[in-house]
């Protein structure tokens, strides 16, 4: 209640409003004369360097193949219990997850020996980790933390020539997996999608994904 009327008084205050994300706009949008959609806007160039070969972080040197990996904060919009089903279901397969653990208790985080927690990396040393990944993964809880996000992380996965399966977040859906670029998982069939992605050629998408790509970088967002 009290953030609804911090948000009411910053309206009243701002010109103009910018969302993170459509379907935030949709869900503001007559609540302002002046609102607009911002669009996920990357630096496709960083996120390119992750499909050409280069050495591997030590940290993540000696963990085996097939990789499927996540990257960004641990809290509550991280839905725990489908990482520790599918690291268990899926034994032979490694979950690499990078980032900080925030607003939730690390000792609830599961554990499991194909299941790897690395912590926080710094942005200029995510391509050295994604080029050598087998599948980005965003398992997002579906809750009301995650109801109007658009995740970054989305077209920086597809810049870094990954195979992406992600939970079915609104602007996830709409965006990506609507294109066909992106392949979205609930708990009953999670291993059959990462699997399937598993089994895709990293080349198989890559034209589609680098023509959509083509209008998000922040160069092209301002000068739109």
């Amino acid at each position: 209640a009290q953030l609804a009327l911090l948000e009411r008084a910053l309206f009243e205050c701002a010109d103009v409003v910018f969302t993170g994300g459509l379907s935030l706009f949709e869900a503001k949008r007559c609540q302002h004369r002046a609102i607009y959609p911002f669009p996920s806007s990357i630096d496709v160039n960083h996120f390119h360097k992750a499909r050409a070969p280069g050495e591997e972080p030590a940290d993540q040197l000696t963990i085996p193949h097939p990789r499927v990996g996540f990257f960004g904060v641990i809290d509550e919009r991280l839905d725990i219990d489908l990482v520790a089903q599918a690291s268990s279901t899926m034994p032979d397969v490694h979950f690499v997850m990078l980032g900080p653990v925030v607003k939730i208790d690390p000792d609830i985080l599961p554990r499991a020996n194909n299941l790897h927690w690395l912590g926080s990396k710094a942005y200029k040393d995510l391509p050295d980790y994604l080029r050598h990944w087998d599948v980005g993964w965003m398992p997002f809880a579906l809750n009301e933390a995650t109801r109007f996000i658009s995740p970054t992380k989305t077209p920086e996965f597809l810049a870094a020539g990954l195979p992406v399966v992600s939970t079915a977040i609104v602007d996830v859906v709409r965006s990506y997996a609507a294109a066909g670029l992106v392949d979205i998982a609930d708990p009953e069939d999670i291993e059959a999608k990462l699997r399937s992605a598993l089994a895709q050629p990293r080349e198989m998408r890559l034209p589609a994904v680098d023509a959509y790509l083509a209008n998000m970088s922040w160069q092209r967002t301002w000068d739109a």
